[in-house]
């Protein structure tokens, strides 16, 4: 298949809008019948051309233009789309009647995109070109156009029938049919499309909004999973709420939907009113779902809630704008979820672990062949690009500009940007533009067309930072300097920061410096301090921005910053960088046995022991880095190496520590009622953390595992218990993990975490990928469901670098057959785990080289999709 390639700078456009569309639809799973009517209007500021409609794998039964039949023609794309291209569109009429009549067959549709077949019933999933598939339109995201659905189907086999907007009337037909039409007063482009026609099950709640307006809440799901919509619920009101409150932002539909499916591509879809869910994200009772599931549901629900109006009520111009709803929305989520976890450093523990997943997945991304701005210049296939670039570093982006304008500032931007372009189809320099003109004095619009360099460059820059201390002078300066790729201008940088002095006493409070140039100096003054003192500077403080940074530590600074910093994200940030240097010199030098220095493990027994740290901020700090973040630094990637050192140093800190870590589980045990609250879920993490340290340090403490999995009253200490059990390969593992599928055997995502934990766990004598594959025969895997794929396949090859960088180069052979596999049956899905390899430059040998055949061993299929097409020719590159 020939590659075509999309750019922003060929953005055109379109040369005719859609003003309205009235679609009936006879839903049938074989064959689904689409009768279109839109009104078509000429865009007067393009010249005259031919309309060209988007379609794919669509049976085209009929074409009326003013009611008359039209001629029209088909053209095939390189990529396998479909235009259906009518030249003769009335002339000397402005707007003019069309009519489209096709059918399409669901069940035979395994992408997941459009209209397809789940559990008996019928889903759709349209963004990003997804519409297409269910009848031809010009299927890009700024022709917005006002919807009315009328769905039909048989009643008996789909009782529920839903659209987006508002339900205006419902019946029974001839034949044992039914149907129900929608009416969403909001335009939206055709991505935000969404129906859904099952035997489904219902929650409902009403709230009545600040201004006195009700609304209904529901929650659609299979039977037998309504007892499992408590929490999502819930979380649905605090987000209406929240948005209300924070943004004054309200509900604008009688009704707001969620159901859940548990075929989906994505976390969730934001479709106007009728938000479509992986069931992941919906699904949680304390016996079935960790507090991270909890945590995934409330920030999930709350972002698709969000998008309501930043997506929604305000769409992107075309899919390079992607970051304008998506890094805004992640923004809102993450303050939302700061909010609802507290005060101090539950708030801290929340951005910490932001951080911490922007680092593990959005840095290697900016560092590998993948790297792209986040507006991307060009994209050959458009699923690609929905990145944790697009997403996480486009958050932070939107949290600089914040930052640099304060929250009221920000606030005040917000409300200009919904004045000036609600109902609208923008650019990110729209929003960029809305929140600079609020804040007419701010450093951001006085440097904003340098800050867009955050949308237009691609990677991550680097602070050089280098110090100087005058004793006598009592001046302490940094000389700050912009690492950047070549060609590259400079970023605005606003860099948070204070300073200590060695022992812990601040010498000079948080400090927003905003640096524009290649390189500058700050300078304080009065800086005393005793004779043969030097200042520890507390650097990027709560992460003012998405950069690495160069500055050399000593040790007994990172200590300092680890044991005294005000600023809880240096505090962990200093630990994480102690525990990285002697983990990475470890590595690097294999002449003595990998060890933390004494000196570290003491300070990380005083954390652990320290009282006035909360439960969760321990339990993060005290984390060891991942095998994946330790790559990371390094130039070359030895797996083997990297996971023998980990694994020891490990077992020091369980063997050093083991009384501490004993006294921490029997203290952080939670007995009361399950509630998911940051206060709780800290203590459990804290607990079974420790659960994990005692059973490397010594055998015995297996059967204090197996009594904590056997009397679990949730979810999260059953599943900590097990990955202890598995973690230190104990005999009592085999007997858990067959009790832990028998007990949940009918729960499909607790089915997820089984398969999952076995495809993560420790790799010590190659026995992880026998197992693997043993698995994908189990009667329970099921290839063709994106969860269970993702559970076993992604977390062997993506999240147990050990088990999959095998020297016998097995784990690349499986990789590259599962990979062609899938891209057949879902070619998005493939693409993601394609991305598993593409950093392949970066290991040693033998590595590098089985890696490098694995993956062209899938470039050469010749039929391969664009979707996973472009990952391969960019990592091969």
């Amino acid at each position: 298949m020939t590659t075509t390639t999309t750019r922003l700078a060929d953005y055109t456009a379109p040369a005719f809008w859609i003003d309205s569309v009235d679609l009936t639809i006879d839903l049938d799973p074989a064959k689904t019948r689409v009768l279109s009517k839109m009104r078509v209007r000429r865009n007067p500021d393009v010249a005259l051309q031919a309309l060209k409609l988007d379609g794919k794998d669509l049976d085209l039964a009929r074409v009326l233009i003013n009611g008359q039949s039209t001629s029209f023609k088909m053209e095939t794309l390189a990529n396998g789309d479909e235009k259906l291209v009518l030249e003769k569109t009335p002339e000397g009429f402005d707007a003019f009647d069309l009519e489209i009549f096709t059918t399409c067959n669901p069940s035979k549709n395994t992408s997941m995109s459009g209209l397809y077949v789940s559990n008996h019933s019928l889903f759709t999933q349209c963004e990003a070109e997804g519409f297409r598939r269910i009848t031809y339109y010009l299927d890009r995201p700024d022709v917005m156009a006002n919807f009315s659905v009328t769905l039909r189907a048989d009643k008996a086999a789909y009782p529920v029938l839903l659209s987006n907007g508002n339900l205006v009337g419902q019946g029974l037909l001839d034949n044992g049919k039914h149907f129900a039409k929608w009416v969403d007063p909001h335009k939206k482009p055709c991505y935000l499309f969404a129906l859904v026609a099952g035997l489904l099950v219902c929650h409902e709640q009403k709230i009545k909004a600040k201004s006195g307006s009700e609304h209904l809440l529901q929650i659609y799901v299979r039977p037998g999973d309504l007892d499992k919509t408590e929490h999502a619920m819930h979380s649905l009101m605090a987000a209406i709420a929240w948005d209300e409150a924070r943004f004054g932002l309200s509900l604008d539909l009688e009704r707001f939907m969620i159901v859940a499916v548990g075929d989906f591509n994505m976390g969730a879809m934001e479709n106007k009113g009728l938000n479509i869910f992986n069931t992941k994200y919906v699904l949680a009772t304390p016996s079935t779902a960790t507090d991270g599931d909890f945590a995934g549901i409330e920030s999930v629900v709350a972002h698709e809630y969000f998008h309501n109006w930043t997506g929604n009520r305000i769409t992107c111009r075309d899919w390079f704008q992607l970051s304008l709803k998506e890094g805004l929305t992640v923004f809102r989520d993450q303050e939302f979820s700061m909010d609802m976890s507290g005060s101090g450093s539950a708030r801290a523990v929340q951005r910490i672990e932001d951080v911490r997943n922007l680092r593990a997945v959005q840095f290697g991304e900016d560092a590998g062949p993948m790297s792209h701005a986040v507006r991307p210049a060009e994209y050959s296939e458009i699923n690609n690009f929905y990145t944790a670039t697009v997403y996480e570093k486009g958050a932070e982006v939107v949290r600089m500009m914040q930052t640099l304008v304060g929250k009221e500032g920000f606030n005040a931007g917000m409300k200009l940007y919904f004045q000036r372009h609600d109902g609208g189809a923008v650019t990110c320099d729209d929003f960029a533009q809305s929140i600079a003109d609020a804040n007419p004095d701010s450093a951001l619009k006085q440097h904003l067309t340098q800050f867009k360099n955050w949308y237009n460059q691609a990677g991550t820059p680097c602070l050089k930072v280098n110090t100087q201390y005058d004793a006598a002078a009592q001046s302490y300066a940094l000389t700050l300097t912009q690492k950047l790729r070549e060609g590259q201008a400079p970023f605005v940088i606003p860099l948070s920061l204070g300073l200590l002095t060695p022992s812990g006493t601040a010498l000079a409070n948080t400090h927003l410096h905003v640096m524009t140039q290649i390189s500058e100096t700050i300078r304080f003054d009065n800086v005393q301090l005793p004779e043969g003192e030097q200042p520890v500077p507390s650097l990027l403080r709560e992460f003012s921005a998405p950069i690495t940074l160069d500055y050399d530590y000593t040790d007994a600074e990172l200590r300092t910053l680890m044991t005294h910093d005000t600023d809880a994200f240096n505090r962990w940030e200093g630990a994480q960088r102690l525990m990285l240097r002697e983990i990475v010199a470890a590595v690097l030098d294999n002449s003595h046995p990998p060890a933390f220095s004494a000196a570290t493990v003491i300070a990380l027994k005083n954390t652990l022991t320290d009282r006035a740290q909360g439960a969760a901020f321990k339990a993060v700090i005290l984390s060891v880095p991942s095998e994946n973040v330790i790559a990371d630094q390094v130039s070359v990637v030895d797996p083997q190496r990297i996971h023998a050192v980990r694994e020891a140093i490990r077992v020091q800190l369980a063997t050093e520590l083991q009384s501490q870590w004993h006294a921490a589980f029997i203290e952080h045990q939670t007995t009361s009622s399950y509630t998911p609250d940051s206060v709780s879920s800290g203590k459990r993490a804290l607990a079974n953390l420790a659960l994990s340290y005692l059973c490397l340090a010594d055998k015995a403490a297996a059967t204090l595992a197996y009594q904590h999995f056997q009397n679990a009253s949730n979810m999260t200490d059953r599943m900590g218990a097990l990955a202890a059990l598995v973690g230190a390969k104990a005999d009592a593992a085999t007997g858990a993990l067959a009790q832990f599928h028998a007990l949940f055997a009918h729960d499909d995502l607790v089915v997820d975490k089984w398969f999952a934990l076995q495809a993560c766990a420790c790799d010590t004598d190659g026995d992880i990928l026998p197992r693997v594959k043993a698995l994908t025969q189990h009667p329970d895997f099921k290839a063709g469901n994106p969860n269970r794929f993702r559970a076993l396949v992604f977390s062997y090859c993506a999240a147990n670098p050990a088990g999959f960088h095998r020297p016998d180069a097995e784990g690349y052979v499986f990789w590259s057959a599962q990979v062609l596999a899938l891209d057949g049956v879902n070619p998005q899905v493939a693409a993601r785990l394609a991305r598993s390899l593409e950093r392949w430059k970066k290991l040693a040998q033998p590595y590098q080289d089985a890696a490098r055949l694995a993956i062209e061993r899938v470039a050469a299929k010749s039929n391969l999709s664009r979707d996973v097409r472009e990952v391969v020719t960019r990592a091969l590159a």
